[in-house]
């Protein structure tokens, strides 16, 4: 049949192009793979995935109802996967932009179980981000329950 390989884009409805555009570009580091002024669309590359920016203005923002806000969330979290993951460079890089950065998780991923934090866009969207596993993922075990 098929076999799922990895996440490939997601799409989040923002308020703010300009804004949401800088800040996945200037403080993630996407670089901007297509631009579609005409329906609001504007694609993002975040290493192999894509992230979409769906202006809530545009043609395609306004056929997804209101804009999201603090009780009506466009999507709960995404994750993406870096290297190297440095606590503490982590946390400067985004203090010098002016975003907070959520404590430290070792949380279960799509490679396994390691580092991670928490980062909210400016339409509040949660991102996580991800370092190398410190607990890969073993298809033969599957999902490892945390004690």
């Amino acid at each position: 049949m098929f076999r799922l390989t990895s996440l490939d884009h997601i799409v989040l409805r923002v308020i703010d192009v300009e804004r949401s555009m800088d800040f996945y570009t200037s403080v993630l580091g996407c670089s901007v793979e297509h631009i579609n002024d005409e329906i609001g669309l504007y694609q993002l590359r975040a290493g192999d995935c894509i992230i979409d920016l769906v202006d809530v203005a545009g043609v395609l923002g306004r056929e997804g109802g209101p804009p999201p806000g603090p009780t009506a969330h466009n999507v709960d979290h995404f994750c993406v996967r870096i290297e190297p993951f440095d606590e503490a460079d982590l946390r400067e890089h985004f203090a010098a932009h002016g975003v907070e950065a959520g404590r430290l998780y070792n949380n279960w991923g799509a490679d396994g179980r390691g580092p991670s934090m928490y980062v909210k866009d400016p339409d509040g969207n949660t991102v996580e981000l991800k370092g190398p596993p410190t607990q890969p993922y073993d298809p033969a075990v599957g999902y490892i329950h945390a004690s």
